[in-house]
């Protein structure tokens, strides 16, 4: 069972023993979240970073993932605008600084984009980097050139998540591929970029998919693995998703089999973490080592004097890595 998978001396793990850590029973998960917990402690210490998101560019998306309230297919009632202002970008900036926290992420809607909107992002990215500050971009697919770009500009680490396995993707989206996301990542690594992949669990995709997409992931041996637990959205094609699978127990699995495919990733709660985890910050935390605070791009979240608390509370230290 649990006690044969994993060990610090032996972190190798097969897809069937993969699934069986998601089919643990609710009464042994004490005994997995302790595997988890020893390789936080010896690779991220007592450590919690906290991130937090700008919404840079919002809504008219022309890509049609069912999760997202800004792709072409949602309904959804939510601000529409192509840069946010530079007073919010820059006051963002200034919190992650003033705060002492990890990374300012900033996401932009869509899939491509116009060298001259690149050049005006990096122009902005220059202006954050001048404080020191720890940058993530979420951006859709750049050509070399753009990426490069970004690059020069001082930006470090992008975004692209997975989302979800390659077999189910077609599923959630019809308009690219699982394959061009992948082939996308390797072309950021190859220019020298810090990757933060993960994905949405709850989207009716099976353990099995969880497992697939997660040890796509472990190949990709990202830097950052975030993990959303969703929130289904009115207007999107996933708003009556039967979300009952979605257990504290269940989503903890998740997490556990996260840090034990990839022990030296940052592996981060993100969406659905003040719903799925509340009153359980503790046991989260024994196994998570990065967190979001203020909000998710269209949905609200915990705020940071309450996120800084609710890790302190819980005996961590919450990470301070910007000027």
């Amino acid at each position: 069972m649990i006690s044969e998978l994993q060990t610090i001396e032996n972190p190798v793990i097969s897809r069937e023993e993969a699934i069986q850590i998601l089919n643990t029973p609710d009464e042994q998960l004490n005994e997995l979240i302790a595997r988890a917990e020893k390789l936080r402690r010896k690779y991220k210490g007592n450590h919690v970073s906290i991130h937090i998101l700008t919404n840079a560019r919002s809504g008219n998306c022309s890509q049609d993932c069912a999760y997202c309230a800004q792709s072409c297919r949602s309904k959804a009632e939510i601000e529409k605008y192509k840069w946010v202002s530079d007073e919010k970008l820059y006051q963002d900036n200034d919190l992650v600084n003033e705060n002492h926290l990890s990374r300012h992420c900033i996401g932009l809607s869509g899939m491509k984009f116009a060298d001259k909107e690149i050049e005006e992002l990096a122009k902005r990215i220059r202006i954050m980097k001048e404080k020191c500050t720890h940058l993530c971009c979420s951006i859709g697919f750049l050509t070399e050139k753009q990426a490069r770009m970004l690059k020069d500009a001082g930006l470090d680490r992008i975004n692209h998540n997975l989302n979800t396995s390659r077999s189910y993707y077609s599923n959630i989206c019809s308009t690219h591929t699982f394959e061009q996301r992948v082939e996308n990542i390797h072309m950021l690594q190859r220019l020298g970029f810090e990757i933060c992949s993960g994905g949405i669990i709850g989207m009716g995709e099976s353990k099995e998919d969880v497992v697939d997409m997660l040890l796509e992931l472990r190949e990709i041996r990202p830097e950052a693995l975030p993990l959303n637990f969703l929130l289904p959205i009115p207007g999107t094609p996933l708003e009556h998703t039967d979300i009952s699978v979605l257990t504290t127990s269940y989503c903890m699995k998740v997490l556990c089999l996260a840090r034990l495919l990839l022990p030296q990733s940052d592996i981060r709660c993100a969406a659905g973490r003040e719903v799925y985890f509340k009153g359980e910050e503790k046991k989260l935390l024994s196994v998570v080592d990065s967190i979001f605070a203020s909000g998710y791009l269209t949905a609200d979240g915990q705020g940071i004097a309450d996120t800084i608390k609710s890790i302190t509370d819980a005996g961590f230290t919450y990470e301070i890595e910007s000027a």
